[in-house]
């Protein structure tokens, strides 16, 4: 039986391949888990009572593009939080999580050909892995930016050989980062836009993690677009309820960009998409309203800051995350050090690697493990403290 090629080259993803590494092996105490981004924190109070009164909407077809009054509220947040008040509902799509659009938005954007060559989808390395299947599945070219220390955590897509430039159609970029929690700010954003005006590509900006941050709101890219007065056709960006609220069951997410990239995203998903059931649109237009809960939030992670950098400052190498809640923190060897962690605290952390690809001189997670810190504050300290000792 014939199979397709494109996809045999993939490494296995990254949590199969952390229980492959762990399991056989006992924790060496009570296991907490600290390699999953996934929230604990409160869901808002309003969920079981907004699904409540919408149940009967598990009755219809949901509407693909999402219903009027959630793009409604989306475009309430997007003004408030980016003043971002010359959008419309055609510049939007709702998504069931934003995952489904990272994908998509590679099979609806990417040309066939890009001057007369495959084309290149260029991702920072390491990545979310979406990116990189997004790229094969539209049978280009993933080009993997090395996002490293010396680079501020960003890749340098501006160092990149003309020629890969030139092919390039589509790059994606996530701030705050993740794994490593850095910042794009309003330099790289607008550096980024011109180089995606001189080379002609499109620009997806996942800041699904905008909202949880240490001191100042991370600069969005849709406030240096309007700055820069640049074509809002070379952006789609990307956001979730997953952090912001806590939600990520939920699977809700949208997509905004220029209307011509948004038509080519709702004309796919209307084929092949999974739109949102009615009540859970009913629920994220309340959830984007809804600035409590959000606030809340954020000051947990800022204790969870402090708290990380008091038990972890004196670690070698520790750097304090500028947002997103992950910690980035250079070892040996990822690998050893997760097993290690594993056999002798009963933590489990991911190692960098599995995020990251190989290219010219290694890949660039294998010197580091990623450690979510998302569990109740209580937990995260007692996980960080059993860190510390056991790499000290």
């Amino acid at each position: 039986m014939a199979f397709p090629e494109r996809f045999s080259q993939l490494p296995p993803y990254a949590f199969p391949r952390l229980r492959a590494l762990l399991d056989g092996h006992v924790p060496g105490g009570e296991p907490i888990a600290m390699s999953i981004g996934e929230p604990t924190h409160a869901m808002p109070e309003f969920l079981a009572e907004v699904l409540q009164a919408n149940l009967g909407g598990f009755a219809k077809y949901p509407v693909n593009e999402g219903t009027p009054e959630l793009l409604s509220a989306i475009l309430g947040w997007l003004a408030r939080r980016y003043g971002a008040e010359e959008l419309t509902p055609e510049n939007l799509i709702a998504l069931n999580g934003t995952r489904e659009g990272l994908f998509a938005a590679g099979l609806a954007l990417c040309p066939e050909e890009k001057n007369g060559q495959r084309p290149v989808v260029l991702t920072p390395n390491p990545f979310y892995q979406v990116y990189a299947v997004a790229a094969l599945a539209a049978s280009a070219e993933p080009v993997y930016v090395s996002a490293t220390e010396e680079t501020g955590f960003l890749p340098d897509y501006g160092a990149l050989p003309a020629e890969v430039l030139d092919r390039t159609a589509l790059v994606y970029i996530c701030s705050p980062s993740n794994p490593q929690g850095a910042v794009a700010g309003r330099d790289y954003w607008a550096r980024l836009l011109r180089l995606a005006e001189r080379h002609d590509f499109i620009i997806l900006a996942d800041e699904c993690y905008s909202e949880i941050y240490r001191d100042a709101p991370p600069t969005g890219i849709l406030e240096v677009v309007r700055e820069e007065g640049a074509d809002p056709e070379r952006v789609v960006a990307f956001h979730s309820l997953s952090k912001r609220s806590n939600l990520p069951g939920l699977r809700s997410g949208f997509a905004v960009g220029g209307r011509q990239a948004i038509a080519r995203l709702r004309q796919l998903r209307s084929f092949a998409g999974a739109p949102l059931p009615l009540p859970l649109q009913a629920v994220s237009a309340r959830a984007w309203d809804d600035e409590a809960n959000v606030a809340a939030n954020r000051a947990l992670y800022g204790e969870k800051y402090l708290a990380a950098d008091r038990i972890l400052g004196k670690l070698p190498g520790y750097r304090a995350p500028e947002a997103g809640f992950f910690l980035w923190l250079p070892v040996e060897d990822g690998e050893a050090a997760a097993l290690r962690l594993w056999q002798e605290a009963g933590l489990k952390v991911l190692p960098g690697a599995y995020l990251g690809r190989e290219v010219t001189g290694g890949n660039p997670g294998t010197g580091y493990i990623r450690v979510a810190i998302v569990a109740p504050k209580d937990e995260m300290q007692r996980g960080l403290e059993r860190l510390r000792d056991c790499l000290q």
